[in-house]
């Protein structure tokens, strides 16, 4: 499933008035991975994605790309209310072509539409390409901007919290694009999250903590350590943390770590 080293981040640190936000990051990612980072507020999520996405400089060390930064997508918090403006969702996705400071033109190359089509395709919303985008659900909405950063985006996609606003229904559907683009198409996702849940898919997850990365691990590892995300003042998945409590309490055949309501009731089922 891995191939080539897509990301390098070295010695990373960043700070302001004398306060680490970033304290000696290091980590590599392979090409096609799935990589999620949680921690509470304030954690340096946003300012290593920032670093990442070459928004914000580091005050020393090195990140490096395995291809040109311009084929890496980045999808900031709150990036819709940047288009309150009557525009349909094919504009907001074709302005992912345009340069900086630019929104929209009405003639792009052949290349570019294609790859603007395609866009909208993997991310399902072709339906209503001519819909208003302020007029759409929120979750369409974060699809519509996740395809925009895809026109250029043909090796990874950064997001930064890109389901935080949405409700569950609406989660979902951002959630199921972004799988779906790391599953089938095998670009390298970077997602910020902190509803836990959503971590379950990753191939590697990042847990911060004042800076610097806490925890690291497969989904599995990381939920096996319940007490000290509950440490960390984070969230853990109900089943999760319902097998922890059932294995506390001497229950037979509860692994370290279960990840979903299915899992836990096929343990029970077999162990009943």
């Amino acid at each position: 499933m891995k191939e080539s080293p897509i990301l390098e981040v070295t010695d990373l640190c960043i700070g302001y008035e004398g306060k680490s936000i970033l304290d000696d990051i290091c980590f590599c990612i392979s090409s096609g991975s799935y990589l999620c980072i949680v921690g509470e507020n304030g954690a340096g999520k946003s300012t290593l994605l920032k670093t990442i996405s070459g928004l914000q400089k580091p005050i020393y060390g090195t990140v490096h790309f395995g291809v040109h930064r311009s084929e890496i997508g980045y999808l900031p918090q709150q990036a819709a209310i940047r288009y309150d403006f009557p525009a349909s969702a094919k504009e907001i996705i074709s302005s992912g072509a345009l340069s900086r400071g630019k929104w929209y033109r009405p003639f792009y190359s052949k290349d570019e539409k294609e790859r603007i089509t395609w866009a909208g395709e993997k991310t399902g919303v072709s339906a209503f390409y001519g819909q208003c985008f302020r007029e759409l659900s929120g979750g369409q909405q974060q699809r519509v901007l996740l395809a925009r950063a895809l026109v250029t985006a043909k090796n990874a996609v950064v997001l930064d919290e890109p389901t935080a606003m949405l409700d569950p229904s609406g989660r979902k559907e951002v959630i199921r694009a972004i799988r779906a683009l790391n599953d089938v198409e095998k670009i390298t996702i970077i997602l910020i999250t902190h509803y836990m849940e959503e971590i379950i898919h990753a191939d590697r997850v990042f847990v911060m903590e004042q800076g610097k990365i806490a925890m690291s691990g497969t989904p599995r590892e990381i939920f096996s350590r319940v007490d000290e995300l509950k440490a960390l003042r984070l969230d853990v998945p109900q089943v999760t943390l319902l097998a922890h409590e059932l294995k506390k309490n001497g229950i037979p055949g509860i692994p370290p770590a279960v990840l979903t309501v299915d899992e836990l009731a096929a343990i029970i089922a077999m162990s009943s």
